[in-house]
């Protein structure tokens, strides 16, 4: 297969948070890249504004096959599939929406459209959900314990009896915990590093419990890798930093890199019903199959993001700025 450079590419959910950042990649490396999203709006779509005359912008919605009709005239070689319901709370709100937007989307676009040279699955670690063996192996039997989970997971199932069935060129990769630039204060890290930049309460549970956390950019490089390697036809790949931490060693490691002077307000907040209480990844088949391992470690990928959130609270919470007087 020829790299993505001389491809035309399709990115589902394209103004998401690691979608977004993979289309910025794609763009810097040549390929022809669409994206898919609800809204042809550069108002709703952010991420994406000094990308927008750069790429070409497929205004569908995965829960209605006919909005979806668009990719036989694209024709794509390759389809990342990122379009997800993805909050992992929420979806407990909004169960209906999540599992049309993550199952029956995900079966519309894998029925709608199929003469693609690499499907790649974004699929999520949280999938695992309570397991007895930490790391987590692509090998273990998933025990979904959110809506959202459950979605993927069906989702995933469903593109994997794609390529068992029909012989599609399909590879499912599980995420962990990605951070950077863009994501929403609604995660974990940038919640902490913008309070703590605002001065404001770091409020945590006791923190007890771990997750591997990775850079956004390393995982950019493993969806590149994903699309290109023969070796990853078929397969399910973990990617992940191998590197587990406790929320609260994170909250003080953000604390203490931002140098704020927020108070650390330890167990002010109760555990979810349903925690999960360790999770990290097991990198092998990662290595092995795609040459894969993280280059950005955690402490200089929080530097790079805590300078980001600096920058964009400069405009977003300055009066005077360029963003605010938008608004009259």
């Amino acid at each position: 297969m020829m790299p993505l450079s001389e491809r035309t590419v399709m990115v589902t959910g394209g103004s998401g948070f690691l979608a977004s950042h993979l289309v910025r990649r794609l763009v810097r490396l040549g390929a022809q890249v669409s994206v898919l999203t609800k809204y042809n709006s550069i108002i709703d779509n952010v991420r994406l504004a000094g990308l927008w005359d750069r790429i070409r912008v497929i205004e569908a919605d995965l829960r209605n096959p006919d909005s979806l009709a668009q990719l036989h005239s694209l024709r794509p070689d390759v389809i990342f599939h990122f379009a997800a319901y993805n909050h992992v709370g929420d979806s407990f709100l909004h169960v209906n929406e999540t599992i049309e937007t993550n199952l029956r989307g995900s079966v519309n676009l894998l029925e709608t459209y199929q003469d693609y040279q690499r499907f790649v699955y974004i699929s999520s670690s949280e999938i695992y959900g309570f397991q007895e063996s930490v790391p987590f192996r692509e090998s273990a039997t998933p025990c979904p314990i959110s809506p959202y989970a459950v979605g993927k997971y069906a989702g995933e199932l469903y593109a994997r009896m794609k390529r068992h069935v029909k012989q599609q060129p399909i590879v499912v990769l599980r995420p962990f915990n990605a951070f950077g630039p863009y994501q929403s204060p609604r995660a974990v890290i940038p919640e902490l590093v913008v309070n703590a930049l605002r001065g404001e309460d770091l409020r945590i549970t006791e923190g007890r419990q771990t997750r591997d956390f990775n850079f956004v950019e390393n995982l950019v490089d493993a969806f590149i890798l994903a699309a290109e390697k023969p070796e990853a036809i078929g397969e399910v790949i973990n990617i992940g930093s191998g590197r587990e931490i406790s929320i609260r060693a994170l909250t003080e490691l953000i604390h203490g890199m931002t140098g704020s002077r927020s108070k650390l307000r330890i167990g002010a907040i109760p555990h979810r019903p349903t925690e999960i209480w360790r999770m990290a990844a097991s990198n092998e088949k990662a290595g092995r199959l795609l040459g894969w391992e993280s280059q950005i470690s955690l402490e200089k990928g929080l530097e790079l993001t805590i300078e980001w959130y600096r920058r964009f609270l400069a405009e977003f919470d300055n009066p005077k700025s360029a963003l605010c007087q938008l608004g009259g």
